[in-house]
C-alpha cells in the first residue's frame, strides 16, 4: 500500500492534482497504518529474534518514551493537528513547492496514523489495552477532524492553503474545482474508512464476546459435570455396592475410588481453563 501511494500513478500526480494529492494522504494515514498493524511486527520481531535483541525490543516497547507516543490521547491529538496543519494553513502550500518536506510529510502521515491505529486495532505488546467500547469512542470522536476538513476544503475558494499552483495537465480541472474534489475525497472518503474501521471494532468486540461466552458455558458444563460426580458418588457410597460386586467381593472403596478418578479430571480440567483465562485476561478492560 504504500508503494502503490507513493511509487505509482497516485505518486505521479499528487504533487499537480489536489484530489490525487489527497487520496495519497488517506492511503498513508488511514489505509496503510492498520494493514501494518495487522501484520504485529513487533510481536514477529519479539519471536524470531533471541537476546539482545528480544530484550532491547521488549524493553524499547515498554519505555516511557514508546508509553507517550502509543498513549491513546496524544495520538489522537497529533492525529488531529496533523490532518488540520497539513491541510488548511500554509504548511500545504510549503510542501507542494518543497520536495524534502513533501517526502517528510509521507512519512510523519506514515507514523502518525500508526501511533495512532495501534491501540485500537493492535494486538501487540505495548502498554495501553483499551476496552472496545473505548476503541470505538475514539473512532467516533477522531471522525470529525476529517469532515471538518474536507468540508472547508470542498467549500474553498483560490486563496485556499493548498490549492495547486504549478503546470496542470491538459485533461485537468481549474485549480478550484480540483480543490473542491479534493475535499470531498477527504470528506467522504475518510469518514467512509473511518465507518469502516469502527465496523471492525464492532466485529472484534462481538467475535471476543462469543469466544469469552463459549468459553464460559464449556466452564459452567465442566463445574455441573464436576457436581454430578460428587453427588453420585456419594449416593454409591452410602447405598453400598450392587449385589454382583458384593458376591465377586468387591466393596465400596472401588465406587468411591471410580468417583475420585472422575473428580480428579473434572478438576484438572477446570484448573486448566482458568489458567488459560488468566493468561488470556490481565490486559482486558484497560
Amino acid at each position: 500500500m504504500i508503494v502503490l501511494a507513493t511509487q505509482s500513478g497516485v505518486g505521479s500526480y499528487d504533487d499537480v492534482l489536489y484530489w490525487d494529492h489527497m487520496v495519497q494522504h488517506l492511503m498513508l494515514l488511514m489505509v496503510a497504518p492498520p494493514l501494518l498493524i495487522a501484520a504485529q511486527p513487533i510481536t514477529l520481531l519479539m519471536h524470531a529474534s533471541r537476546n539482545p535483541l528480544h530484550t532491547w525490543t521488549k524493553r524499547a516497547v515498554r519505555s516511557p518514551v514508546a508509553s507517550f507516543l502509543t498513549w491513546p490521547a496524544f495520538a489522537a491529538a497529533a492525529y488531529t493537528v496533523a490532518v488540520a496543519v497539513a491541510h488548511l494553513t500554509s504548511v500545504a502550500s510549503l510542501v507542494q513547492r518543497n520536495q524534502v518536506l513533501h517526502n517528510a510529510e509521507h512519512a510523519i502521515f506514515l507514523v502518525i496514523g500508526y501511533l495512532f491505529f495501534l491501540p485500537i486495532l493492535g494486538q501487540e505488546p505495548i502498554r495501553w489495552r483499551l476496552s472496545y467500547p473505548m476503541r470505538f469512542v475514539i473512532l467516533v470522536l477522531l471522525m470529525p477532524v476529517d469532515t471538518f476538513t474536507g468540508l472547508v476544503l470542498t467549500y474553498g475558494t483560490a486563496t485556499t492553503p493548498g490549492v495547486p499552483v504549478g503546470p496542470r495537465p491538459a485533461w485537468a480541472s481549474s485549480p478550484v474545482a480540483d480543490l473542491h474534489a479534493g475535499g470531498a475525497v477527504m470528506w467522504i472518503g475518510g469518514d467512509a474508512i473511518m465507518f469502516g474501521l469502527m465496523m471492525l471494532v464492532f466485529l472484534m468486540w462481538s467475535m471476543d464476546e462469543r469466544g469469552a461466552t463459549s468459553g464460559h458455558g464449556w466452564l459452567e458444563g465442566v463445574r455441573r459435570a464436576n457436581l454430578a460426580t460428587l453427588v453420585g458418588a456419594h449416593e454409591r457410597a452410602s447405598a453400598g455396592p450392587p449385589a454382583g460386586q458384593q458376591a465377586a467381593g468387591s466393596g465400596t472403596g472401588d465406587w468411591s475410588a471410580r468417583g475420585s478418578i472422575d473428580d480428579d479430571e473434572h478438576l484438572a480440567a477446570y484448573n486448566a481453563f482458568l489458567a488459560r483465562l488468566n493468561r488470556s485476561d490481565p490486559g482486558r478492560g484497560r
